[in-house]
């Protein structure tokens, strides 16, 4: 409940995708439940009850995605539908060049959201990073120099990083990928058109 909404987006689609993943959750709040049946009351107050309260009047709870709308998609798991509609092919795509498009999602200050449409055998321009990048692959495949990343896998960039992901040549490849700070890119192009693509 404490990552910016973009991360827990992430997070929470990757989970939707990833058998052993949502297990392993649901092992952790099991074990947290267990912890609090053990533990001896607290007392509540200030802003603690008001934090309660506020989350059990909330309509929409950070991860819940039972608000969201089922997906009519196979490729869009349910957390994003909220985000996107029904449809991937819905998506209002903006092009940010070489034939790679983005989609920003509307998500609280803190970190930034984004689809990547990138074509098939395409490369994203070689770039590093201010600070972290999460890339889950919603359809098709990429390469990286961390490896490949397939449906449902994710690629974390941190500011050591620098690369050049190349989508597989086989299909087209859609990401949702999550930034807490700006890229940081090697070619003139990419730097002089980045304040408008808000990457």
């Amino acid at each position: 409940g404490s990552l910016p909404e973009a991360f827990d987006l992430i997070v929470a689609t990757h989970l939707s995708l990833c058998d052993t993943c949502r297990a392993e959750v649901g092992s952790y709040d099991a074990l947290g439940g267990a912890l609090l049946d053990t533990t001896a009351a607290a007392e509540l107050t200030g802003s603690g009850i008001d934090r309660l309260l506020t989350g059990i009047t909330s309509d929409r709870l950070p991860g819940d995605d039972s608000a969201a709308p089922p997906s009519a998609d196979p490729d869009l798991p349910v957390p994003l539908a909220a985000y996107v509609g029904a449809r991937l092919k819905d998506v209002r795509w903006r092009p940010v060049g070489m034939g790679v498009k983005q989609a920003i999602l509307p998500t609280a200050p803190g970190a930034t959201a984004r689809l990547l449409f990138i074509p098939a055998g395409t490369a994203v321009p070689d770039h590093g990073h201010r600070g972290t990048e999460l890339t889950l692959v919603l359809r098709g495949a990429f390469e990286d120099c961390g490896g490949r990343f397939a449906r449902g896998d994710v690629e974390l960039a941190t500011p050591e990083t620098d690369h050049m992901p190349i989508a597989d040549i086989t299909e087209d490849c859609i990401c949702l990928a999550v930034t807490d700070a700006p890229l940081r890119f090697k070619g003139l192009l990419p730097r002089l058109v980045q304040p408008f693509l808000k990457i």
